[in-house]
């Protein structure tokens, strides 16, 4: 089955639905394909007691403010999941879940998005897949040796499973920070780091990161000086959970192992400590593999942009990705900005 519309949005998570809510407002036809079976996005497959940097009220999509999570200043992921479903459904946005896309093709005039359900044929494509689907793991020696269980954060489910375990948690970003913090009074946890721990200011959150973020791409923008962005403040934001185990003395780091044995960490000054699983916190590459096919991938993955616009096909944009698709755009009230965007241009494009 074929079909075709003005607009096929990839991915139905927080990036693709601030972009149906944009797209509506300017009249124009779109569809948006989500390999998810339900509403919520990447949020709905978070552990229980992650929390979002930022309150409701500044961690909410174009059009609605995220209501407040009853006795939690900062909303947990299933508070984020239901107000993206409810979201949806407030808009009436034409998500269909359970659409895996396959490829995107250039058919000329036209862009062809083959799916396992059928064919869409689009005058343009918003790519907002993010990269939940893609964990990165690092090339560590020895990683495969190691008898014990590995992980990434999109396994982790809680510390019930971890309980009286051994465990090594890798990286010093928010994920590594709060999943250390969750494990600890459960399991025996050792925090392992690349450079010593970097904590914003106890009173800095979502609001203050998404300014900076800003200010970034405005001075560079306008050819001033690189301010730093997001990066000048720190690496880990202390929502009160992290800032609990902190203050305790129970999130003091050790400096990145250099290879793994069969049992566990080796450091360079030849220590070793036994372990029984290792969860690496470690980061994300963009979910891109559907896009191959347009051979415009630059350096590191990314494609050459202007704006949310890939610099080499007008047709096709990209959302929710990072800085380089936007200030802050792969953050829920960054996002909203960059999808106005995006749907500005697509209306000057396809009228």
């Amino acid at each position: 089955m074929t079909q075709r519309t003005d607009v096929v949005v990839i991915g139905g998570g927080q990036a693709g639905l601030a972009a149906g809510y944009h797209l509506r407002r300017l009249g124009i036809e779109y569809v948006v394909l989500d390999a998810q079976p339900t509403p919520g996005g990447a949020w709905q497959h978070m552990w229980d007691s992650l929390r979002l940097f930022s309150p409701a009220a500044y961690s909410s999509l174009p059009g609605r403010l995220m209501p407040l999570q009853e006795g939690q200043p900062y909303p947990d992921a299933g508070h984020v999941a239901a107000y993206l479903a409810n979201y949806e459904k407030r808009y009436h946005l034409p998500v269909r879940h359970g659409v895996q896309v396959q490829v995107v093709r250039d058919e000329g005039r036209l862009l062809r998005v083959e799916t396992d359900t059928g064919i869409w044929r689009a005058r343009t494509v918003i790519s907002a897949t993010g990269t939940w689907t893609r964990p990165f793991l690092p090339a560590v020696e020895g990683r495969r040796e190691f008898t014990g269980r590995q992980l990434h954060t999109v396994h982790y489910a809680g510390p019930a499973e971890f309980a009286g375990r051994r465990v090594i948690v890798v990286g010093g970003g928010n994920s590594g920070a709060q999943i250390a913090a969750d494990l600890t009074g459960h399991a025996e946890v050792t925090w392992v780091t690349r450079r010593p721990p970097r904590y914003l200011a106890d009173d800095v959150d979502g609001r203050v990161l998404f300014d900076a973020a800003t200010a970034r791409r405005r001075a560079l923008d306008e050819g001033r000086p690189d301010t730093g962005g997001v990066a000048s403040l720190g690496d880990i934001v202390p929502v009160p959970p992290v800032r609990a185990a902190r203050d305790a003395g129970l999130l003091t780091a050790r400096p990145m192992f250099t290879a793994l044995t069969p049992t566990g960490p080796q450091w360079a000054d030849g220590t070793r400590q036994d372990a029984d699983a290792i969860i690496w916190c470690t980061g994300f590459r963009s979910a891109l593999a559907h896009l191959a096919s347009l051979r415009l991938r630059g350096t590191r993955g990314h494609v050459a942009t202007a704006g949310t616009r890939a610099a080499d096909d007008p047709r096709l944009h990209f959302l929710g990705y990072g800085d380089w698709t936007g200030p802050a755009s792969a953050t829920l009230i960054g996002v909203g900005r960059t999808a106005r965007e995006a749907a500005r241009e697509i209306a000057l494009l396809i009228r």
